[in-house]
């Protein structure tokens, strides 16, 4: 019987988390097996804040890679962007500077307290607005967390209050402004996106396609379906997956891959974060057999990002195989600890072919 190939325009990943020093000879080697271009979080300690400071972080990046026992194929062809840290601080000048660089291709706007090393985000969003406008005449694409961060606000609501009362502001107040609505989970998100002019994107997780809350919740509490946003219910889930493979543009990949240290999800207070990089596009394809569009697949991964970022269309390939796998139960992290990623230990019916 023919094994069932499918072979697609080289992918991206347009939000994914590789940390920093020691942390990057796991997570390069991970990204790198899969995908051509990454948008790399600034969410360090510190944070990346200056095209300086984003410049030096990808060269750790390519130190890392330089040693990575892939292919030289795969190093070659990766290609890692960098992404500078909005803060209360960040000046219209830095703008300019980032866009001369050639290598920063965004900047991340974290509401401060809203994930996982976000301490340093903007409090006053909206106070902002010359750093805005700046990005909108250089044409550097603003990639958010959209959800609010107040203590009184359920956080199963955080990401449509953000839509209601933030960035339906911003996107008024700067038309032509570049927005990526980042790891998107809720059908409000979805349809916001939709409403909106060519200008506005959303990037869509692996677990917010294949998962809901139930996953995480139900039979006991699972802490590698612990991510922020948080997974919704059920019918947000169906929604995304439509959209997801509905050939729309303004939806594309992007993992959200966040490695965290086992010991550190697997306690009292677990980090927020799932791992996907070694096996995302698996899982991709995994949802999107699920509603028998696989033929989507490749605009999604491989197309619609690029174009958004006007970048250009990868030129190789990758191939996925109908070939099941069994995921790793961890991968050596950090000092002799271990990183557990996302479904551990099950087995999925797509591989990548080697």
């Amino acid at each position: 019987m023919t094994t069932q190939t499918l072979t697609i325009t080289a992918p991206d990943d347009w939000h994914i988390h590789l940390r920093d020093n020691q942390a990057l000879d796991t997570t390069v080697p991970h990204a790198a097996s899969s995908f051509h271009r990454v948008i790399c979080m600034p969410n360090l300690t510190p944070p990346v804040k200056t095209t300086e400071q984003a410049v030096a972080y990808r060269k750790r990046i390519l130190t890392a890679l330089a040693k990575a026992n892939i292919s030289d194929d795969r190093k070659a062809n990766f290609d890692p962007r960098m992404v500078l840290y909005l803060t209360d601080h960040t000046m219209p000048d830095e703008i300019a500077v980032a866009k001369t660089s050639g290598i920063v291709s965004a900047v991340k706007l974290y509401p401060a307290g809203a994930t996982t090393n976000s301490a340093d985000g903007v409090t006053d969003i909206l106070g902002r607005s010359s750093v805005f406008e700046a990005m909108q005449k250089h044409g550097i694409p603003l990639l958010v967390h959209g959800e609010v961060t107040h203590a009184d606000v359920d956080i199963f609501d955080r990401e449509k209050r953000f839509l209601d009362e933030i960035l339906s502001v911003i996107i008024k107040n700067f038309p032509k402004l570049k927005v990526v609505m980042e790891h998107i989970t809720t059908a409000d998100a979805a349809d916001f996106c939709l409403a909106q002019a060519d200008n506005i994107a959303a990037t869509i997780t692996p677990q917010h396609l294949l998962f809901n809350r139930n996953h995480l919740l139900v039979g006991g509490v699972k802490p590698h379906f612990y991510c922020l946003p948080i997974l919704k219910r059920e019918r947000h889930q169906k929604r995304l997956l439509e959209v997801a493979t509905s050939g729309n543009p303004k939806f594309f990949l992007g993992t959200d891959s966040a490695p965290h240290a086992t010991h550190t999800k697997e306690a009292a207070c677990g980090c927020a974060g799932c791992y996907s990089a070694p096996h995302a596009l698996p899982l991709y394809a995994t949802a999107f057999e699920s509603v028998n569009a696989l033929d989507k697949l490749e605009n999604f991964a491989s197309i619609f990002g690029a174009k958004f970022y006007e970048l250009p269309i990868n030129t190789n390939t990758i191939t996925l195989v109908k070939k099941e796998q069994v995921i790793a139960n961890n991968y050596p992290y950090l000092d002799g600890k271990t990183l557990t990623p996302l479904l551990a230990g099950q087995t999925l019916a797509w591989s990548l072919h080697e």
